[in-house]
């Protein structure tokens, strides 16, 4: 008798170790991903302004640019400043991908291999931009474990794309608040796992309803002295967007 309730003991320990794993201590990773996603772009759409400081060993360089992103995943951006620059926009509808420059009047699309290339000259890359992949839809998440980054309480969480993901990253991690899923850190490498770059974000504002981090550094891993810091000036959430927002006519036009 000793020995069956011991027995039940056991399975009844193990049965609330697996609960305890599954909904308590992780979550689950993908949901968690999600969670982080909608907090940054919006429940339904999100608009931004941010600056840019492109850091090399022999110079700096500034830029200014607005965004917009539906939580369909069209997205636009505009580049403000310096005059240079300025009137540049960027257009992701449906699977196309564009770019616009007002200075030669010239609309190019972009090939899917242009994704992981440097947006504007700086780490950001293209994909960073115009969000052409989805870390919710063309990934599968992998709790690892949790971490504290500046005193925050972190999910760790590996994200590999799915076979038919038209991606650029082999892999991604991300270092994802408990408390407020914000995303503190992420390392994205490329088909063969070499790190490619590390993002770090920051100083926490509120923006609109939520807070969020406001500085963000685009370190890449193997270029020494060279990074890209990226500050959020504003941003807006769930803001309405007409249906043809999102076109090469307003892409054209949009200031």
């Amino acid at each position: 008798m000793k020995q069956l309730k011991i027995q039940i003991t056991l399975t009844l320990i193990g049965i609330l170790v697996f609960i305890f794993s599954t909904n308590v201590f992780g979550q689950d990773a993908k949901e968690i991903v999600r969670k982080a996603d909608t907090k940054f772009n919006g429940e339904k759409s999100s608009y931004s302004e941010m600056s840019m400081t492109i850091v090399r060993p022999a110079y700096k360089r500034n830029l200014e640019f607005k965004g917009w992103v539906e939580k369909s995943g069209n997205s636009l951006t505009l580049v403000t400043a310096p005059p240079k620059e300025k009137g540049q926009s960027f257009l992701k509808n449906g699977n196309n991908l564009w770019s616009w420059n007002p200075t030669i009047q010239r609309l190019i699309k972009l090939p899917p291999a242009m994704m992981s290339q440097g947006w504007m000259g700086s780490d950001y890359s293209n994909d960073d931009i115009l969000k052409e992949s989805s870390f919710v839809k063309d990934y599968k998440h992998e709790l690892k474990g949790t971490e504290v980054i500046d005193g925050h309480d972190c999910y760790v969480i590996d994200m590999f794309p799915l076979e038919d993901a038209n991606v650029v990253w082999g892999k991604i991690t991300m270092w994802i608040s408990k408390d407020e899923y914000m995303t503190f850190k992420a390392e994205y490498y490329d088909e063969e796992m070499y790190l490619v770059k590390t993002h770090l974000a920051h100083t926490v504002k509120k923006f609109d309803d939520r807070k969020l981090p406001s500085v963000m550094e685009i370190i890449p891993a193997d270029e020494d002295e060279y990074k890209t810091i990226v500050t959020i000036k504003e941003m807006k959430f769930n803001i309405p967007l007409k249906p043809n927002f999102f076109s090469q006519q307003n892409m054209k036009r949009i200031r």
